[in-house]
């Protein structure tokens, strides 16, 4: 009986302990949308909490400045270096997904050689892209059945979900947003 009110006592206090963390307004993680991944599973933002995210929204068929920013995403990731998976995910949002089904964000990610376990691909519908879009600070239009016209933003989210730092050009420099990631690993 005595051993009972220890253990008890114990579980009492860790959960006391534990406070369930406050979502920040302007965090990410408030957005409550569905998204499908690369492997068809379905996925929040809030399922990424407590990773740095580092986000560009593309379209696989693009054949001009999503190719270039995949390219910066990957530069940008081999510069911050080999991190355990559970601080950090690279995530490319498509703003095509009636092209972009699982599998073909699959054979991109394949393609382009990256890890899928620190880079997710997702998709979702148009109004929830839109929504994402306008949370990014990200514009793009379809200019034709086949082609977007869209801003080529990078962005960092620390730990909690709140913008960090955001890249906006390509071939524009990427020292201070690595050296931003790296600090947001740390936090």
């Amino acid at each position: 009986m005595k051993n009972l009110l220890y253990i008890l006592l114990a579980m009492a206090s860790l959960s006391c302990s534990k406070k369930n963390e406050e979502i920040s307004p302007d965090s990410i993680y408030n957005v409550s949308s569905k998204w499908e991944k690369q492997d068809g599973k379905t996925i929040t933002f809030s399922d990424m909490k407590g990773k740095v995210l580092v986000t560009a929204m593309i379209f696989t068929s693009c054949k001009t400045a999503c190719p270039r920013l995949t390219a910066e995403m990957r530069t940008i990731s081999q510069k911050v270096g080999k991190t355990n998976p559970e601080d950090i995910q690279y995530v490319l949002i498509s703003i095509d997904p009636k092209t972009d089904t699982p599998q073909v964000m699959k054979a991109y990610l394949d393609t382009n050689k990256f890890d899928e376990k620190q880079w997710t691909f997702i998709r979702s519908n148009e109004d929830d892209t839109r929504e994402l879009a306008n949370v990014m600070a990200v514009k793009y239009k379809e200019i034709s059945p086949i082609e977007f016209s869209h801003s080529n933003i990078i962005s960092v989210y620390s730990k909690k979900g709140t913008l960090a730092y955001q890249k906006e050009g390509l071939d524009s420099g990427d020292d201070d947003l690595v050296k931003e990631i790296r600090k947001q690993i740390e936090l």
